[in-house]
């Protein structure tokens, strides 16, 4: 390892209704189930622009989805990810909240039980802890305790992971965190398209779904297919994508660290070495499989991520490849990428020092090929 120093419902029934909410028809279309758009007349689009559309496009879709959160409405988010959705929907669909995680995550909850499709946003997973029990015990395992009889669609989205210049108690990754829960999804796009077709497939899940995006992302613009800004473009949870194919060794990573895999592959490239990178999507249900084949072919890993090193998401896709068919095909130990073992410093020069950076996975990738 080296760690970095990385039915409709009744909105009267839920509790919510303030006004009469004009009936918006679903549309009968098949949703497109794609791993990756095509690549054909693309144009770019920021990833906050790709997450903004599929929720509008989704609420004018199905009236049971409704937005909440603190300053999602009349501020139009922290991060405006929710740009335009009152003046669209109105604040009977639109609806700002008290600073209360656990008070609104928890009515947003009964909401899903109810029959409504909630997207319940958070500033930051940071503050998602007030919440953690609406979130794990109550979003989580009704369905199971109930025999399958209560559902609770819900999406829990917000920025994740490290920003900048917001210190320890702001950059917390909590990937591995909601990655070990049954009973909840959990997806962390990357690029654009995996903002829009991702966000659609929680929306329409009738699971919860903590939806991880990161900060620094969002103002990012990436190339976007025609067929991947249409209404119903879809991903499937649960699959991940090869970013860049490769033949010398597999860099597997999500959100922000596909980032920095695709900068340390062209690093790597100059020096003659073929980088394959896989983008993870979704964390769970994870996608094993992608990165088995990979390794197949490659028979090294370096896994990289942002959180920290001890019981992380690296840790458990190495130790899911030493116990599959993949360990026979590894001609070097497996390699970590992460953050650094402590809270993240505020100074500058010390935060810089406490993620994975393209130098830093560069340098593990070619000590897995023993070529440091």
């Amino acid at each position: 390892m080296f760690g970095a120093v990385t039915r409709k419902a009744s909105l009267v029934q839920a509790g919510l209704f303030r006004a009469p909410v004009r009936s918006v028809p679903l549309r009968m279309v098949a949703p497109i189930r794609r791993s990756f758009a095509s690549e054909s007349k693309e144009e770019e689009i920021t990833v906050r622009d790709a997450l903004n559309s599929a929720m509008e496009e989704e609420m004018a879709r199905d009236e049971s989805v409704f937005l909440l959160g603190e300053e999602v409405a009349r501020y139009n988010g922290a991060y405006k990810v929710t740009k335009g959705l009152l003046d669209k929907f109105g604040e009977d669909r639109v609806i700002d909240t008290p600073i209360t995680e656990a008070g609104f995550c928890g009515l947003a909850v009964g909401a899903a039980f109810a029959g409504l499709r909630p997207i319940c946003e958070f500033m930051t997973f940071n503050f998602a802890m007030q919440a953690i029990d609406q979130i794990v015990n109550s979003a989580g395992k009704t369905h199971y305790m109930s025999a399958g009889g209560v559902t609770c669609p819900i999406v829990f989205r917000g920025p994740n992971g490290a920003a900048a210049g917001v210190a320890a108690q702001h950059s917390q990754d909590y990937t591995s965190w909601y990655g070990q829960l049954p009973g909840i999804k959990v997806v962390s796009p990357f690029d654009s398209e995996d903002a829009r077709g991702l966000m659609k497939a929680a929306i329409r899940d009738p699971n919860p779904v903590v939806f991880l995006e990161n900060e620094i992302l969002y103002g990012d613009a990436f190339p976007i297919s025609e067929e991947a800004l249409s209404d119903n473009f879809v991903l499937p949870i649960g699959k991940a994508k090869v970013q860049r194919e490769g033949k010398d060794i597999t860099l597997v990573s999500h959100s922000i660290g596909v980032l920095q895999s695709m900068k340390a592959a062209k690093q790597l490239e100059e020096e003659g070495i073929s980088a394959e990178v896989i983008n993870l999507r979704s964390i769970r249900p994870l996608d094993i499989d992608t990165v088995i084949k990979s390794v197949k072919k490659t028979n090294r890993l370096v896994t990289v991520e942002g959180g920290f090193p001890a019981f992380g998401l690296g840790s458990e896709i190495c130790a899911q490849i030493m116990e599959t068919e993949a360990f026979d095909y590894l001609d070097a130990p497996v390699e970590r990428v992460t953050g650094a073992d402590l809270p993240t410093p505020y100074a500058k020069n010390l935060e810089g020092l406490s993620f994975p950076t393209p130098e830093i996975v560069t340098k593990v990738a070619k000590r897995a090929l023993y070529r440091s």
